[in-house]
């Protein structure tokens, strides 16, 4: 069901609660449930790989819309990488078997990537297969290497300036930080500068 690289570490315990949203996913994505029922609110190799509490994706949802509008109602998060980017079922894009397929937002980049897997195969191959690609492990691990410190659950490693406003991608741009103030500020920026021309000089931004 879940790959056996992701299993080797204790697991919480089963989360009951759900939400009519977290219903309506289930019921698009089938294989969801009995994966949920194992893995929810589970991290993974330091903080690499988190999937939220069942109870808390619906919240995450609509904050990670804040930052997105254009895919409010179109997708549904469900797991978090070390860099904060948000993993969600993208209900646009389907694969041959119905099944909605993955999109990763990115809080610090501005942008959105479509992953052109469902959910199951997304953590038993892509996450398996491709792992630098999906979660940027390798740059974790120079974060790591260089005496950074693993995320908590509700943390991220940052963009202390995001790429979208001309920061490097590089380990002295990142900082530890809480993951809710990340995409609160990072979605307060994002509504600001989203619809300027391109080379527009960002002079004062408002966060609150």
């Amino acid at each position: 069901m879940f790959h056996e690289r992701f299993q080797r570490e204790k697991l919480p315990k089963k989360v009951t609660q759900a939400t009519d949203i977290l219903i309506a996913a289930v019921n698009r994505s089938p294989r969801m449930a009995e994966f949920l029922e194992k893995y929810a609110g589970a991290a993974y190799e330091n903080g690499l790989y988190r999937i939220l509490p069942t109870v808390k994706m619906a919240e995450w949802t609509e904050n990670v819309a804040e930052a997105f509008p254009e895919y409010t109602g179109q997708m549904f998060c469900f797991a978090f990488d070390w860099l904060g980017r948000s993993f969600a079922l993208d209900f646009a894009r389907t694969s041959d078997e119905g099944e909605p397929l993955i999109m990763r937002l990115e809080p610090g980049t501005g942008e959105v990537m479509e992953i052109p897997v469902a959910f199951i195969d997304f953590h038993n191959e892509e996450l398996v297969e491709y792992t630098n690609d999906a979660l940027s492990s390798e740059f974790f691990e120079e974060w790591l290497a260089t005496g950074g410190l693993a995320p908590g659950f509700d943390e991220c490693i940052g963009y202390v300036e995001p790429l979208f406003l001309g920061g490097e991608d590089a380990i002295e741009n990142l900082e530890q930080i809480d993951l809710s103030v990340y995409w609160s500020t990072s979605a307060q920026i994002l509504a600001q500068v989203r619809d300027l021309p391109d080379e527009t000089a960002i002079e004062d931004l408002d966060i609150g």
